[in-house]
């Protein structure tokens, strides 16, 4: 039984033998406690309380009764604080501090639980019996974080996360288990897109018509430049963070052709679209931190070129967008009454005997 003293009814949370009895549970808590399945059988009947609340600051105590027999093993002070750091950086930044101090000099036996959440509940780091215990820890903060040696003795139990990027962006708590009390604290992580030296932001105006009414959305784009002749020039697509193995990156133009499929380890020439057959090449090893980009051979259109990274189950994880801007195009002067103009266009491919030419 977990009981709160000060409310009437005081019932937070009961477990029976045969599963949850909420029947007599204060209103305050319904459907934010819960007590793993296997308690009887793990001896573990720690409660969980979804989304505290100031109000929730309170003594609660944990009884185990057995027929009329009833035993109160311990009293646990809840202390919710009003607390929310704000930390920006820039993605590609080698770092950032999420921010957590308490009082120096905390017994051995304290736990520290990073977690984040939104849009779900990650578990990104746990420091436990003076040592890290990653095992439960979210594949997306895999060798990424890091926390202080001496944090018992500081009281500074901040989060060292490398490599942010946009997907990092969001809520983290982190939560004290100290003797009888749990004290909590948020930290709201921005990171925002650093433009590279090559390119430079560009701000695209969608007009979407919704309801009889017009909603803008915009939306910032790389922009690269390169002049007609050019054998070959790359779009920009990074990342510092590892990609699931069966993760698909997959890249489009505007008029929504396949330029170049990665996915399962190799490229899947069978779903480009025939115009950049033999034009587009991705890095080996692609799905490790570092570089998505695009080398298209043989530029000559301006386009917009969009870099999409999907997970097994479809879920779009990445998603960045280059305008690739082809200047110097030749231009061709007639005057009026000539019999003809010629046109001229040349390439140093060896083309099929069947290949087509095709002048739009």
């Amino acid at each position: 039984m977990w009981n709160r003293s000060d409310l009437h009814p005081k019932s937070v949370h009961l477990r029976r033998g045969g599963g949850d009895d909420l029947r007599g549970q204060n209103r305050r808590y319904s459907r934010r406690t819960s007590v793993r399945r296997d308690a009887l059988h793990t001896l573990d009947f720690s409660l969980t309380l979804k989304k505290p609340q100031l109000i929730d600051s309170s003594s609660y105590t944990y009884s185990i009764c057995a027929g009329r027999e009833e035993q109160t093993l311990t009293d646990i002070q809840l202390q919710v604080k009003d607390q929310q750091v704000e930390v920006k950086v820039e993605e590609g930044s080698d770092s950032v501090i999420l921010p957590c101090k308490t009082k120096p000099d905390l017994p051995d036996d304290t736990t520290v639980e990073w977690t984040r959440s939104d849009p779900e509940l990650w578990i990104v780091h746990v420091y436990l019996n003076r040592s890290d215990h990653l095992k439960k820890q979210d594949g997306l903060y895999r060798d990424r974080t890091k926390m202080n040696e001496d944090l018992l003795r500081t009281g500074d139990l901040s989060l060292t996360l490398k490599h942010p990027t946009e997907r990092d962006s969001g809520g983290y708590i982190c939560t004290i288990y100290r003797d009888k009390n749990i004290l909590r604290q948020k930290v709201v992580l921005q990171v925002k897109e650093r433009f590279p030296s090559w390119g430079i932001a560009l701000p695209i105006i969608l007009v979407l018509v919704v309801s009889g009414g017009l909603l803008f959305y915009f939306m910032s784009v790389y922009q690269v430049e390169v002049k007609s002749g050019v054998e070959s020039v790359q779009l920009p697509c990074k990342t510092t963070v590892n990609l699931p193995e069966d993760a698909k990156v997959e890249w489009k133009d505007n008029d929504y052709r396949t330029v170049h499929v990665y996915q399962n380890g190799s490229d899947q020439p069978e779903e480009q679209h025939k115009d950049y057959k033999g034009r587009t090449k991705m890095k080996r090893n692609l799905l490790e931190p570092g570089d998505l980009s695009l080398t298209l051979k043989y530029p000559t259109i301006t386009h917009t070129y969009t870099c999409t990274v999907h997970s097994r189950e479809g879920k779009i994880l990445m998603k960045k967008q280059v305008l690739l801007f082809v200047s110097g195009v030749p231009q061709k002067e007639v005057d009026a009454g000539k019999d003809f103009v010629q046109l001229s266009c040349k390439t140093t491919l060896d083309l099929p005997h069947d290949a087509e030419v095709e002048r739009r």
